[in-house]
């Protein structure tokens, strides 16, 4: 089931639980010690910069799926740390990635640190509005150099697309009742994001059903996929899911969906929704189920969310986000849709795929 750690930073006594979190999910990714060290200084280092600068945030920590798929093998976990607040933001991102630089009075070495010490890193700030930094961890240290805010390491031949996501389970709960994931078989990438019909253990369970079908299934298109799944989820309480799939030799995205999961499609003439049918996957299947195409290019974004985004969020505006890493463009959806006025009362997660950039960033 999606173990994640949900560490809200207000208080320097919470520094403590990050490092545990990300000690907790290093083991779950099976990282050795010297990977595991690594993970717990990049979540100290990620609370500590909220409680400096941003007067405390959130901190989200999880196994995930790497940003670009290898052809022909089996992704491996990683750990994934996002740092999201709403604080005063950075005017020059390139100038805090050095170090030595500092607004607080420290060494300035953080964030600089923790890009080196990571396999993949990236930040996007604007002022006034607040900063995500992302970072994973695998099982072995990648290689190449990074860019300002970028990771840098070489994408497999012949990849297309990157996906990233993040996963917040209801009221700080262990397991989230969401769940994404990406496969990639021959020339076809699949995402799919599942919504277990409530939320707590049951929920987990019908989602983490769907993660597992979509790596038995991954070769089928995305209506056949659908029924696929229908079947495998019966014996659990089912779930809302809905699956975009990417054929790199036609450049045709697909997407199909089932209940509640909303799908927001940015193309060069804008922002479209694309519609799922009403029902549930493992209990009460339409009969019919569409298939919508568009032609995927590089100025594509594929946002894919759960119930816990409010219906009416606002796509995001900034004109380079889509060269950022997906999981960052997926954390800055949850943060500007977030209100006080507007209590979370689900489990909420976004799901994001993206072109791999021209300069080779995954």
């Amino acid at each position: 089931m999606p173990r994640v750690w949900d560490v809200p930073v207000h208080d320097s006594t919470r520094v403590r639980d990050a490092r545990v979190a990300a000690e907790g999910a290093a083991a779950l990714a099976g990282l050795d010690r010297n990977r595991t060290a690594a993970a717990a200084l990049v979540a100290t280092e990620l609370a500590t910069n909220l409680l400096k600068h941003a007067k405390g945030g959130q901190l989200l920590i999880e196994t995930v799926p790497p940003p670009v798929l290898p052809a022909g093998q089996e992704a491996t976990s990683v750990v994934q740390i996002a740092a999201i607040d709403h604080g005063p933001g950075m005017a020059d991102v390139p100038a805090a990635l050095r170090d030595g630089f500092s607004t607080a009075s420290t060494l300035g070495a953080g964030l600089g640190a923790c890009r080196r010490i990571a396999d993949d890193f990236d930040l996007h700030s604007v002022p006034g509005r607040g900063t995500v930094a992302l970072a994973r961890i695998g099982t072995t240290r990648a290689g190449g150099t990074r860019g300002l805010g970028h990771a840098a390491t070489p994408p497999p031949v012949a990849a297309a697309a990157r996906a990233g996501g993040v996963n917040i389970p209801f009221a700080g709960a262990e397991f989230s009742g969401d769940a994404w994931a990406w496969v990639r078989s021959g020339h076809r990438t699949t995402l799919m994001l599942a919504d277990g019909l409530g939320h707590g253990p049951d929920a987990a369970r019908a989602s983490s059903a769907a993660v597992e079908a979509l790596r038995r299934s991954g070769h089928l298109p995305p209506a056949e996929l659908l029924r696929y799944l229908d079947a495998e989820l019966r014996p659990t309480r089912g779930a809302a899911v809905a699956v975009a799939q990417l054929d790199t030799e036609t450049g045709r995205l697909t997407f199909s969906g089932i209940g509640n999961i909303g799908a927001r499609l940015r193309t060069g003439e804008g922002w479209r929704p694309l519609l799922s049918r009403p029902g549930i996957v493992g209990a009460h299947r339409p009969t019919t189920i569409p298939e919508h195409h568009a032609t995927w290019g590089a100025d594509c974004l594929l946002v894919l969310h759960s119930d816990g985004l409010p219906s009416r969020w606002t796509p995001p505006t900034d004109a380079c986000l889509a060269s950022f890493d997906p999981a960052v463009i997926a954390s800055v959806t949850v943060r500007d849709a977030s209100s006080s006025a507007r209590p979370v009362r689900d489990d909420t997660a976004v799901a994001v795929l993206s072109p791999v950039p021209p300069d080779g960033t995954p």
